[in-house]
């Protein structure tokens, strides 16, 4: 398939991009995509979160009071979780929450994904340019003059670009990315993406046929 490559002023130029119908162009793998994102939400947890257990609670071992003759329930602990201050029960506990995933159903989720935007006509195609010095305001006339939504945008890059990086890096609603960095998660936070035109054969290299097989 072909789209049209925007330039800096967001016109339309006379240039168009070959995309990869394998990676643009398929029908969008919705099981594949939400298992790429649960992976990668759960990998990032650190699983630190701890509470104290009846036994790591430090007060007295004493017996509260006498075992009968209170009218009330026996109390052999103050470390009981009946009371405030007592261990918890069942509490949480440090664990490693993240998990493996095929790469192949990796790859299938990222091409859903992007075959997704496609769809939704969310993605956008720029010629390569950069910027003269680090400026948000020049950032935010860029993203102006592209007419999108001015919702989240996913800005791709086919390699670092310094100026680019600081100019979006003080704006809420833009993530600046690397192309080989693409992930199902970003992709589907976006509601634009944007792509430097030298970041498709990155995609390509990364998401082709063969890496598949």
């Amino acid at each position: 398939m072909e789209l049209t490559v925007y330039n800096k002023a967001g016109e339309a130029t006379s240039n168009k991009v070959q995309l990869d119908d394998t990676i643009f162009a398929i029908a969008p793998n919705d099981h594949a995509i939400y298992l790429d994102v649960k992976q990668l939400l759960a990998n990032r947890r650190q699983g630190t979160h701890k509470s104290k257990q009846r036994g790591e609670v430090h007060y007295s071992t004493r017996k509260l009071k006498r075992q009968k003759g209170t009218g009330g329930a026996r109390a052999g602990s103050i470390k009981s979780p009946l009371f405030v201050g007592g261990g918890r029960v069942f509490g949480p506990v440090p664990r490693d929450y993240s998990h493996k995933l095929n790469k192949k159903q990796k790859v299938l989720a990222r091409r859903s994904a992007l075959s997704q935007k496609v769809l939704d006509n969310s993605l956008r195609v720029v010629e390569n340019f950069n910027f003269d010095a680090p400026k948000t305001k020049d950032f935010v006339q860029f993203w102006h003059n592209q007419k999108l939504s001015g919702r989240n945008l996913l800005f791709v890059l086919p390699a670092g670009n310094e100026n680019i990086f600081l100019s979006a890096r003080n704006l809420p609603q833009v993530k600046t990315i690397l192309a080989n960095e693409l992930n199902t998660y970003d992709i589907m936070n976006a509601h634009d993406i944007v792509l430097q035109e030298g970041a498709i054969g990155v995609i390509h290299q990364l998401l082709g046929k063969e890496v598949a097989e």
